[in-house]
This record gives C-alpha cells, structure tokens and sequence, in this order.
C-alpha cells in the first residue's frame, strides 16, 4: 500500500518530487507501505497555506475551538482500532500496548486541551493595562516515532486550542498513524490550511521548518543532537524553539522502601514501550548492602519479558527501526568491552527470535557513574544499577548528567521521598511510583530540552504576550 500524498490546504496533494521511502514494520522486518520524502518546494506550499489559513482561524472564538477540538475527539474515539494498528504496524509497539497507551496517551492530550480551552484567560487587567495573550502564527511540529500519537497530539491540540496553524512533519520512519489523523482532522471539519502534513526526512523538511521566515515557532521533540541542529538553523529567524529531548532519568532507591516492589516497578517501567521512552528509569540507584538484592529482582522480570502479546503486562515489542536496532547493539556491546557486568541479556536478538529488531532485556549491574552505559541514552530495553552509599551520593550520582528530564524516588514514607526529589536538577520526578499527570507540565532540565508541554503550560508554549496600555481609563 502507497501513501504517496501529503495534505496540504485541506486536500491530499502529489507531491513536487519523486523521492520515496519504505515504511518497514519492525516486528517482520518488511515494507508495509512507501511514502513520499517531501522537497522544499512542498514545504513551501504547506506554509503558505498555512499563513494563508492563519488571519481567519486566529479570530475564531473559544466556542468555535472547542466545538472543533469536540470534533477531533469524536472522530479519535471512532477510529481508535485502526489507530492502534498503525503504532503496532510502524514502530512495533505490541498491539495491547498501543490500544492501551498509544492511542489513549493521544486521546489524554486532545481532551486536556479542551479543558485548558474551555476556562482558561486569555486577557487579564494590570491596573489600566490589558495583559492579552494570542496565538503565535504558523507553527512547524517535527514529531518522533517513539510514542507517535503521544507526541503529536500533545503539540497538535494545544496549538489548534490556541488559534494557530501548523506544518506536521512526522517521523518518516512511523508516519502512519499522523497521516490517519489528518484525515479524523480533515473529516472533524479543520478548516483548510490549518493543518497541514509533509512527509520527509530531518536535512530536508525538519531544516526547512526550522530555518522557514514565515514559520514563528517550532515544537521539537527528538534527540538532543538533532534539538541543537533544529535550533541552530532556527537562530536566524529569531523564532521560538520548543524542544523535547534526551534523558538518562535516575531511579533513587532508598533504603527503607519497599525493595523488591520499587525494583520489579522501576524495571518494568525501564522496558515499557521497549525502552523507547526518554523519561524511562534507566539508572537504577540502590544502596550498596540492598544491590545484590536488587540485581535478583531485575533478573526475575527481565526473565518475565515476552515478544509476543501472550502475555500483555509483560510483552516489549522489537525496536522501532533497523537504524536504532544497531545502535543499541553497539551499546551493549562496547559497555561489555568497557567491563560492565551484565547480569542478564546482552548482545543478538532474544534466544528463539529469528526476525525482527528485538533486543534482549539487559540490566547491567556494579556499573559506576562514570560509564559511557551509565551516562549515554540507549533508547532501549537496557538498564544500569548504581550502588551508593548516602543518599548525598545518590542525589550527586543522579544529578550528574547533562540530561535532567525526569527522575523517581522511592522512599519509605511520602515526606522523604519529597524531600530528595525537591534536590533533583530534573523537570519531573515521580513519587513511590506515582504516573504521571497530563495535565502538569512535561520537560526537562539541561539537555533535555526547553519549553514545557501537556495541560496550561502546553497551551501558552503557542500563545504570544500583548500589553494594551491604556486598555481602562485611570481611575
């Protein structure tokens, strides 16, 4: 099957070059379709009516977003099956686990959205003055293809919440569930122009969005290296850069916690979604005298793990492509050569898998924080465990990172564990395994990105700051 057209201006449209791509399923290791790699000259159009698009959907009222935001949801919840065929398809993810957390992380998002809308202020008076916040124009999303829907819903909503209009450049690697729900916005009633979507790699279209004069914002989400090159290129046209990236998240163990629970549900919590997660716990932090302890655990529940969905709770899925398969594989690999000791896993596919980008759980243990394993994000099924002695060191330990995305602590009692997570240099830090909220603000710290999405801060990401001095008469 082809999806050869992108959408653009409210119609799916040929596009100006020839150049194509195979989407590969993962879990086979075939083409499942082949898509179209979009030029600069589609961008172009895609902006244009974009810009085009901008001056009337800005000036549509709160009830009018709302009841087309009610629409989006609508049709999400109609066509969520096929949605969840399309994460299991592009990026591997079991098929329980896209119905369960794919599409509904995605359908969390766009009703969040219409909550935010539905009370939130947009003027407020200062004395005489008007504090008014607008939307900031054309929008350029760059999304990844680890959590598909998650990322572009958490984007989309807010900033069709906020009156903007947007350029969607998806993974090229996981595209199908995006162009899916351009046509649930197409058939909810988008107006034309407000959304648009051109498949195509990072050089080409993702260079394009963030270098592009009539594109005023970016949201991002990837690696840390590609944030920085989005940001560079965006530098010349002053633009606003919203990035998600990279993150080796510490998991505190402290020592009257509960162990053996803390350590099944910070493993568990590593693996999910195959480890392809940037605010995965992937740095297991234990005392010393408990590490033993945990490595037994670790080792139960990565022999617990399955690679086919006989048994949900425990089923990962194969890595999302053949490029980040090889990439943990070196990892592993190198963290072996280096002398980290691994008490389970390792390089090659798992024992009787014969096909298909699956990677062994694997726990690396006596692992110190200086390791290239300790410090590197694998963006896989791999863990490290860290023994401390204090927990000053296991707070210097988990702060020692370029990355600061998200953190775990858990503790015996609710008040301590507030007390090391208020000392971690982390956007987020979950609670004696507390989920997260989508409603609060998600990002992160250092490397791990700028800007803040999910709930309120999501919607002011794509929101500009007006003053109108003189608003009221003096007094």
């Amino acid at each position: 099957m082809n999806y050869l057209d992108f959408y653009i201006d409210g119609e799916w449209v040929k596009p100006e070059g020839a150049a194509t791509l195979e989407v590969i399923d993962p879990s086979t290791e075939r083409s499942i379709g082949v898509i179209s790699l979009g030029s600069r000259a589609d961008l172009d159009r895609a902006v244009a009516a974009a810009r085009r698009a901008f001056t009337g959907y800005a000036q549509w009222t709160r009830e009018q977003r709302l009841e087309l935001l009610a629409a989006i949801i609508e049709g999400y919840e109609k066509h969520s099956e096929a949605l969840a065929e399309c994460v299991h398809q592009e990026m591997g993810a079991p098929l329980s686990l896209a119905r369960s957390a794919h599409v509904p992380a995605g359908l969390g998002h766009l009703q969040r959205a219409f909550e935010v809308l539905r009370t939130y202020d947009f003027d407020r008076p200062h004395g005489t003055t008007l504090i008014s916040r607008e939307p900031i124009g054309v929008c350029g999303l760059i999304t990844p293809w680890n959590w598909p829907l998650n990322q572009l819903t958490c984007k989309l909503a807010p900033a069709l919440a906020a009156g903007c209009t947007l350029v969607l450049k998806p993974s090229e690697k996981a595209p199908l569930s995006a162009m899916l729900l351009a046509d649930i916005l197409h058939q909810a009633g988008v107006p034309k122009g407000v959304f648009n979507l051109v498949n195509g790699d990072g050089p080409t279209v993702g260079d394009g969005i963030a270098r592009h004069p009539d594109i005023y914002m970016v949201s991002f989400t990837g690696s840390t290296g590609a944030g920085i090159a989005v940001a560079k290129a965006a530098a010349d046209t002053v633009k606003r850069v919203s990035q998600e990236l990279g993150g080796k998240s510490a998991n505190l163990i402290l020592a009257d916690a509960d162990i053996d629970s803390a350590v099944r549900h910070g493993v568990s919590s590593c693996f999910r979604n195959s480890g392809q997660s940037c605010n995965a716990p992937t740095r297991l932090l234990i005392p010393r005298a408990l590490q033993q302890q945990a490595i037994e655990m670790a080792r139960h529940v990565a022999a617990e793990v399955c690679f086919d969905d006989s048994h949900p709770s425990t089923a990962i899925g194969p890595l999302a492509n053949q490029a980040q398969f090889e990439r943990v594989q070196a990892l592993i690999g190198t963290a072996l050569q280096q002398g980290a000791h691994a008490v389970c896993g390792g390089v090659g596919r798992p024992d009787g898998v014969l096909q298909g980008y699956y990677v062994k759980p694997t726990v690396f243990a006596d692992v110190t924080a200086d390791m290239p394993i300790a410090r590197e994000e694998v963006f896989g099924p791999v863990l490290v465990i860290i023994p401390y002695d204090s927990e000053d060191e296991a707070v210097a330990i988990a702060n020692d990172s370029p990355y600061g995305l998200s953190g775990y602590v858990t503790a015996g009692t609710l008040e301590r564990a507030r007390s090391v997570a208020r000392r971690l240099r982390t956007g987020m830090v979950h609670l004696n395994g507390s989920k997260a909220d989508n409603g609060a603000p998600f990002g992160g710290y250092k490397q791990s990105g700028n800007g803040r999405e999910w709930g309120v801060f999501g919607l002011e990401d794509y929101l500009e700051v007006k003053s109108i001095f003189g608003y009221q008469p003096n007094a």
